[in-house]
């Protein structure tokens, strides 16, 4: 095994090392520049006014997905709960890919992305891409992310805390900003639940 240089994780080779260092910190760095430097200079820009509606849900899932991604890694340090080496490079694919949906759902919003839960004037409902099929793909991205890092660093122990957590704090991210879109655009946004799904096209 070999530890990487980086990150608290243990993995069977070098290269599968430095492929999870640029999967992980690219995830990092697509969060940080296209989930809240963008929107931020873009809302700047265009002068737009949000209305918050988060109910503490943005601090739910940081604190959430943190906690578990350590759990995770401590999972991979003592090789708990041990997959097979094979899942490595089916989980950075999931990592990259997870990235992908992620910062594609929210460039599809557009103006209407807020890291947090908020309504502004002028919002619509949009039903491009993979909102014909899922009301929130952004979040379907980060569990593909969390997914393929539990499988990367080898553990199901690491796989199982990270989905659990993503439901646990998701659950409650969901029902917040579900309820504020219908009290946003009434029996519309009530419509477009009936014919979608929430994460996973049709299934859940």
């Amino acid at each position: 095994m070999v530890m990487s240089p980086w990150l608290p994780v243990s993995l069977s080779s070098a290269t599968e090392v430095v492929l999870f260092g640029i999967a992980f910190f690219g995830w990092a760095a697509s969060e940080i520049i296209g989930s809240i430097l963008l929107p931020r200079l873009r809302h700047r820009r265009d002068g737009i006014k949000l209305e918050r509606k988060d109910q503490g849900s943005g601090l739910a899932v940081n604190i959430g997905i943190i906690a578990s991604i350590y759990i995770a890694f401590g999972f991979s340090l003592v090789r708990i709960a041990v997959l097979p080496d094979w899942v490595f490079y089916p989980g950075i694919a999931l990592m990259f890919g997870g990235v992908i949906v992620r910062q594609w759902s929210i460039a599809l919003l557009g103006g209407f992305f807020s890291v947090l839960v908020s309504v502004q004037e002028g919002q619509t409902i949009i039903r491009r891409g993979p909102y014909r099929f899922i009301r929130h793909p952004s979040y379907t991205g980060t569990l593909l992310t969390l997914t393929g890092i539990g499988l990367a660093v080898q553990s199901w122990g690491a796989l199982l805390t990270l989905v659990v957590m993503f439901g646990i704090v998701y659950k409650y991210r969901i029902g917040v900003e579900e309820k504020a879109l219908v009290e946003q655009f009434g029996n519309e946004y009530v419509a477009y639940m009936n014919t979608t799904k929430m994460l996973i096209p049709f299934i859940l």
